[in-house]
């Protein structure tokens, strides 16, 4: 059967998504894109915040008006959305036969088959249980870079975040089982691998009884064909000094850490649940860059935060100012139902939101620009991620870019580069996110 797959939200929902198709494929199904020829349509959704509600709204409306009208015979939602409006699915979408939710994809054939016999099917596993692999993964990312999902869930509870209600509390993946993956995804061509997970820097609290990611790390960093090891989503008051050892002795890890810190005015950080302040913000960043002076440094904020004054938007203006992350994207406040920052008062409206992000992204962008100009004559590592049309110039990306969220550098070389080949790049220009550079030498691999 003819199957198509809709995989929206984060790199830990696509793993979700890989992990089905891998299943699926071996059940026999062929993966088709036109919706045309789809006879089961799969949407795994996201809900994090509202513009990613509606994305997966208006995509299973999309998608039922297929089961209407369309060779397709089994319409099936998983995911976040799922988790949190299965009742409401079902009831405004009666074309969806099956909904899935968070924990419960390993059900995910099953929901096919009694699609296909013609009843409705849900399931929905405790928020807190860990799914079993289903075995290898069909990689959707182009087969030189994957996501590898450590933990699921969090404990966190941030005022804003509906996570830990869809995801349920923080479950380390076993590292047997990570090693196992890992190994197939290097068989399979991969040469970086992403660490994910809501926050990877507690890896194995739950199992092993203390933070365990710098011996994941060391694992990982055995496996033959893996060139790249890249590490999203620490929270900042977690970094501890064995992972920062161990990312200055182990040469496949990238010096680049994803720290999402969301502001830096301490009351804003004390009604958002945070559990750091300012000071201990700058501190945390200095010691990373004091231990590794090349590290990139990635962070997200929110601005528009329920209560938030004008003198806490300067206050993370100047805390910009002076930290100058290398990468940085910030996000307007969304209010999400269920969460306490929904039901605060003082929310502020959309257009001072808009215009608070706007500021910080300017700001960013001089930032970004000042980086990359110094970045000019320096020789960097660069992983080929595709060719650009009619010009001799390739694109790709250096070890302080992570895929989907940072910048690209363009090679310009007449010489004949493949997709995940590295080579050493020349950098010769900055633009405001983005590099150029050309080939330093005939070194490619």
């Amino acid at each position: 059967m003819k199957l198509l797959f809709v995989s929206l939200g984060c790199d830990k929902n696509l793993v979700d998504s890989e992990e089905m198709l891998g299943l699926l494929t071996r059940k026999g199904f062929e993966i088709v894109d036109d919706e045309t020829l789809a006879e089961v349509i799969i949407i795994n959704t996201c809900c994090f915040i509202n513009d990613a509600k509606e994305e997966s709204v208006n995509t299973i409306l999309e998608m039922a008006e297929y089961k209407k009208a369309g060779s397709c015979k089994a319409l099936i939602v998983t995911g976040c959305m799922a988790q949190r409006y299965k009742n409401e699915i079902t009831e405004e979408v009666p074309e969806v036969d099956a909904v899935l939710g968070t924990t419960s994809y390993e059900e995910i054939y099953r929901a096919i088959q009694e699609a296909m016999d013609g009843k409705q099917f849900q399931e929905f596993k405790s928020i807190d249980y860990l799914p079993e692999s289903l075995g290898r993964r069909v990689l959707t990312t182009g087969g030189h870079f994957g996501y590898l999902k450590i933990a699921e869930g969090c404990d966190k509870h941030c005022t804003y975040c509906i996570i830990p209600k869809l995801r349920g509390k923080f479950r380390s993946v076993p590292m047997e089982r990570l090693l196992t993956q890992a190994r197939e995804m290097a068989e399979e061509g991969v040469k970086e691998l992403i660490l994910v997970a809501q926050e990877t820097t507690v890896y194995g609290t739950d199992i092993y009884g203390k933070k365990s990611l710098h011996v994941l790390l060391k694992e990982l960093c055995k496996i033959s064909g893996i060139r790249w090891i890249r590490v999203l989503y620490c929270y900042p008051e977690e970094i501890y000094d064995e992972l920062i050892q161990t990312m200055k002795e182990e040469k496949k890890i990238c010096h680049y850490l994803d720290l999402p810190i969301q502001h830096a005015s301490d009351r804003i950080l004390k009604r958002m649940g945070r559990r750091t302040t300012r000071a201990e913000l700058v501190d945390i960043v200095n010691k990373l860059r004091g231990e590794i002076p090349d590290i990139v440094l990635r962070t997200t904020l929110i601005t528009g935060f329920p209560g938030e004054t004008e003198e806490d938007h300067e206050e993370l203006m100047e805390f910009v100012d002076e930290m100058e992350f290398d990468r940085l994207g910030v996000f307007t406040y969304s209010p999400e139902e269920d969460t306490p920052a929904a039901g605060m008062p003082d929310q502020i409206p959309e257009e001072i939101k808009e215009e608070r992000r706007d500021e910080i992204m300017e700001l960013q962008q001089e930032i970004s620009y000042d980086k990359g100009t110094d970045r000019i004559g320096q020789e960097l590592l660069v992983m080929i991620e595709g060719k650009v049309a009619d010009e001799s110039a390739y694109i790709g990306r250096t070890y302080g870019d992570a895929p989907k969220v940072d910048g690209y550098i363009f090679v310009q070389t007449g010489e004949l580069l493949m997709t995940g080949d590295f080579a050493k790049v020349r950098v010769t220009g900055a633009l405001e996110y983005d590099l150029i550079g050309v080939l330093a030498d005939e070194y490619t691999e």
